[in-house]
């Protein structure tokens, strides 16, 4: 959902303060009813919940009770300590409280029968004595782990959540993934009125992490599978179906970095928020164009963030000095972020979730990404593509001018890129090397830019140490 958009009229809402999880909500969970989160083991089931109950009480003034039955409360506020939440500081402002319920299937099953009046009893003490709005319950499995009976446990579940209900709570109920179910009981989801299902899965020894809304009774939902990613700031959610095509767009032209580049666009570079394609097989200087890219960024007194997936930070610094452009002035003096990473080391996903998070925390003018074809290691050209356009639709609707480089394989058509992505560009730029009386020269050519004249002049090219030079059509 863009900012441009309005939530819907439905049922109400209570916001979760969950990075992107509010807005493929169309606002939070249902207020006054059970949400069930189910997943496999370490998919985040009991990091959403509590993130729920702290921010609910933090962010939103709304206490919040979390009941445990498989962590003691001194395990629980550990865990989360990393996240900068002190539990024990908001239990003693009467802002949270915690209860860790221990249960033993072998005490039940020698004792006979087992309901939830106690619990019920135990849970409105709690409630009442810091007058909670909010109340998680981690996790069912544990609950009933003591009623063999399906009959009971059918009846004692629809008992907990009538309960729940009857007493307005906004409630979160965990549970793990069945065999075949969402749940190991199978019903849960059939009784709740929110299902959320969290994913853990690893392909080609890359982890993602991915969240499903799977039901929502009374309110529109985003239905999509969503990254998501777990860090030292919490659990965030990439809401990338409400992505739209309704982003503005800017008549303001910049600079492209190379003055003779500038001219075969009219004279006056790229347009502002566009999308910009450097693709030429290697050691054709894409590298190079992006450096200076980033570097007339940073001339206007922008803020360029430079997204690395083949060479380190220093790495770059050191080549670019060689032709004229001292990057690590930029670094210094704050208007130049690397991120240099290998490709290989997490998903797609977690690619795009990291770079949504750069960029709110930079907050750049100008992103480049050098270079998006070594991405080809952690997905097929199908997905590398749809993340590319989540990214690309992400930057354009924050105004962002982004650079992409991606290196074609010889003997490709031209007008052909190694992950399908030119479509996607608003400008495109193709270099490439040919043999010239026994020597190789460097020719850039413009083979599109939406939206304004631009040349169709076959330039050749040479970087010297003041920078790129183009030389003079013939």
């Amino acid at each position: 959902m863009s900012t441009s958009e309005t939530i819907p009229a439905g049922i109400p809402k209570c916001p979760t303060g969950i990075r992107g999880l509010d807005e493929i909500t169309y606002g939070g969970l249902p207020r006054g009813r059970p949400t069930l989160i189910c997943g496999g083991a370490g998919a985040g089931k009991t990091l959403l919940a509590m993130e729920f109950i702290v921010r609910g009480a933090r962010d939103f003034g709304e206490p919040g009770v979390f009941v445990a039955f498989e962590e003691n409360t001194d395990e629980l506020a550990a865990n989360v300590s990393s996240l900068g939440f002190d539990l024990p500081a908001m239990v003693e402002q009467q802002k949270l409280a915690l209860d860790y319920v221990r249960i033993e299937r072998s005490e039940i099953q020698e004792a006979g029968d087992y309901d939830l009046e106690g619990l019920f009893v135990r849970l409105a003490v709690a409630i009442d004595g810091i007058g909670a709005k909010r109340i998680v319950l981690d996790s069912l499995e544990a609950l009933f782990a003591g009623l063999p009976n399906e009959a009971i446990l059918r009846a004692e579940l629809r008992r907990l959540f009538s309960w729940l209900k009857q007493r307005g709570l906004t409630a979160i109920i965990t549970a793990e993934q069945g065999q075949g179910t969402l749940t190991r009981y199978g019903m849960e989801e059939y009784i709740s009125d929110c299902v959320i299902f969290l994913d853990h899965r690893v392909a080609d020894q890359i982890a993602t992490r991915r969240l499903r809304i799977v039901k929502y009774r009374g309110s529109v939902h985003g239905t999509n599978e969503y990254p998501t990613m777990i860090d030292e700031t919490g659990l965030s959610v990439l809401p990338i179906s409400s992505l739209g095509l309704d982003y503005g767009v800017s008549n303001e032209r910049i600079a492209t970095g190379v003055a003779a580049l500038d001219a075969m666009f009219g004279g006056q570079g790229y347009y502002r928020g566009s999308s910009i394609l450097i693709s030429g097989t290697a050691g054709t200087g894409k590298s190079s164009f992006a450096a200076a890219f980033a570097d007339a960024a940073c001339q206007r007194g922008e803020r360029c963030l430079y997204l690395a997936y083949e060479e380190s930070a220093a790495q770059i610094v050191r080549n670019m000095g060689s032709i004229g452009f001292d990057l690590q002035r930029w670094v210094d003096e704050g208007r130049l972020r690397f991120h240099a990473v290998r490709s290989t080391l997490f998903g797609l996903e977690q690619h795009l979730v990291t770079i949504h998070k750069l960029a709110a925390e930079f907050r750049p003018d100008c992103v480049v990404m050098d270079p998006v074809t070594n991405l080809n290691a952690v997905g097929g050209d199908a997905e590398i593509t749809a993340m590319l356009t989540r990214v690309i639709d992400y930057l354009k609707q924050s105004g962002i001018t982004a650079m992409f480089t991606s290196l074609t394989s010889a003997g490709l058509v031209i007008e052909q890129t190694d992950v399908g992505i030119s479509s996607l560009m608003d400008t495109w730029q193709l270099l490439r090397q040919d043999d010239m009386a026994g020597e190789r020269k460097r020719l850039l050519y413009v083979l599109k830019s939406r939206g304004m004249a631009h040349s169709s002049e076959v330039r050749q090219f040479r970087l010297t140490e003041e920078g790129i030079r183009l030389e003079e059509a013939q």
